[in-house]
């Protein structure tokens, strides 16, 4: 079965091994989250649950919205996002999941939107050396020629160019878990998730771990 909560990022410290080790962690805050939606193979086509996490104000909800989410009684949510899973009949329509689903030495895949950082060059996007700075060179942060002449006369998709860099849906896979506070609802991980401080983020058990 799939898990998964939904978060946000609230920073990274530190923390030390029995043997000293200092191993640099997340700190990600997992839920509350609340069951808005079953949905079953005979009504929907899969099985999967609808989560709800983050709370808003009514006056910022539309009206379908605010439907579907008054079916729960836990007020309005900010972000809703399915998972699926084998057994939906396991929840409840307003069932409340925490950091509890996860526990130490858990091995999860956390998905996030990486910092924007605008329009960018090749230098600082994909990590081109540029010319010299001396001797009177004309060439320094251009991405020079790209081969497109005559011949395919045009630019053949994929090539490294020039333009926005971040602010993409960025997924980092095999994240061990090394720390659980259920009642605050926090998750320590090993390692960097992408995204800012107070990001949105989707926690997952890993898919490619056995």
């Amino acid at each position: 079965m799939e898990k998964g909560l939904l978060g946000k990022k609230l920073g990274m410290t530190q923390i030390f091994w029995d043997d000293g080790d200092a191993i640099p962690v997340t700190v990600l805050e997992a839920g509350p989250c609340f069951v808005i939606q079953k949905k079953t193979k005979e009504k929907d086509g899969y099985d999967a649950i609808q989560l709800g996490f983050g709370h808003k104000k009514e006056k910022n909800v539309t009206k379908p919205l605010k439907g579907h989410m008054d079916k729960t009684g836990k007020g309005y949510f900010r972000y809703m996002r399915e998972f699926r899973t084998a057994s939906p009949e396991q929840y409840e329509v307003g069932q409340e999941l925490g950091a509890d689903l996860f526990a130490v030495g858990d091995r999860i895949d956390v998905i996030g939107t990486t910092k924007g950082r605008g329009f960018a060059g090749v230098i600082k996007r994909h990590g081109f050396h540029g010319g010299r700075a001396t001797h009177g060179s004309m060439f320094h942060r251009a991405p020079g020629s790209i081969g497109a002449s005559a011949d395919p006369s045009r630019v053949f998709k994929g090539t490294r160019l020039p333009g926005q860099m971040g602010n993409k849906r960025h997924t980092v896979q095999n994240l061990i878990v090394v720390g659980v506070k259920p009642d605050q609802n926090i998750i320590l991980v090993r390692g960097a998730v992408p995204g800012a401080k107070n990001g949105f983020v989707i926690i997952k058990n890993a898919v490619k771990y056995s």
